[in-house]
């Protein structure tokens, strides 16, 4: 591997680092009756993992497969196929998740520009389908011949009209520009410090606060398509409650179990790829330090 610069706090694995994570993962391959222990990473294909776990289990999905583009991950390729295709691969991947999901499940599926019409194709299909958020994602020097790509979205879906959103948490504090008063005097729906006025508001369905993990970040990893855990974080405090399980079926390098463990939230991922599931396991260990 190429020598990182000494600024560069990418988690990079030892070979002692896999030998003593290997032992933590899970490999189930078939239906044995096995009981999936909670706050694991699951090792394998999610269509065999998903139908081993309890029925109406799941109160909370981050899901991110990969985007509709020509993407490798450790080796792996992931091709671009057709609108029409890439809304079949998303169907499938739903109709797997459904039996495991609560009553009173969220589903949050992530996404860009050209899959996001697939994903409300098939969300609709299966659950209520009640916001896009598009979050700005400022990477890359360009394009020469189209508009830069900055932008992602994530679709919020549930189960049914009951579900989990907990706007209190996800506030978002605000400068005060206009401090208007009530007639005696007292601030109106803001606050006053010391340090200057603010008020807290409710969230919108644009995000520009959110910077992708980058190299000198110490959650960064060689994932191509990490999320911050920033990001998940405000899905996850919103979506869910303490003592919740949340679950990520294409898991990555972890952010989404690192974050539920962090919020105290029960948490179980599912990768496909070994190397990215012992970097969910190293950053599971970091989040203890």
């Amino acid at each position: 591997m190429k020598p990182r610069a000494p600024r560069n706090r990418t988690i990079s694995l030892s070979s002692a680092d896999r030998k003593r994570l290997s032992k933590k993962l899970l490999f189930i391959e078939d239906n044995s009756g096995q009981r999936i222990p909670l706050n694991s990473t699951l090792c394998g294909d999610y269509r065999k993992l998903i139908p081993l776990l309890p029925e109406a289990s799941v109160d909370l999905i981050i899901l991110d497969p990969p985007y509709n583009l020509e993407k490798k991950f450790n080796g792996s390729r992931f091709g671009r196929k057709s609108v029409d295709a890439y809304t079949d691969y998303l169907r499938e991947i739903l109709s797997c998740l459904m039996p495991v999901l609560k009553k009173t499940a969220t589903i949050y599926i992530c996404g860009d520009w050209f899959s996001s019409v697939s994903i409300y194709t098939a969300a609709s299909e299966f659950f209520i389908v009640r916001n896009r958020i598009t979050w700005e994602r400022e990477k890359g020097r360009g394009a020469q011949k189209n508009w830069k790509n900055s932008s992602e979205d994530i679709w919020f879906c549930t189960v049914s009209n009951e579900y989990t959103f907990n706007v209190k948490d996800v506030r978002l504090r605000r400068k005060v520009i206009a401090p208007y008063r009530f007639d005696d005097g007292t601030p109106k729906d803001w606050k006053e410090t010391k340090s200057g006025n603010y008020r807290d508001t409710a969230p919108s369905n644009i995000w520009n606060d959110i910077t992708i993990p980058f190299w000198s970040m110490p959650e960064n990893t060689d994932h191509p398509t990490q999320k911050s855990e920033k990001l998940i974080a405000r899905l996850i405090l919103a979506g869910s409650n303490p003592g919740d399980l949340v679950l990520d079926p294409f898991l990555g390098s972890g952010t989404t179990s690192v974050v539920a463990k962090k919020l105290n939230r029960k948490y179980l991922g599912i990768e496909m790829e070994k190397e990215y599931c012992l970097l969910a396991e190293r950053r599971l260990e970091l989040a203890d330090e």
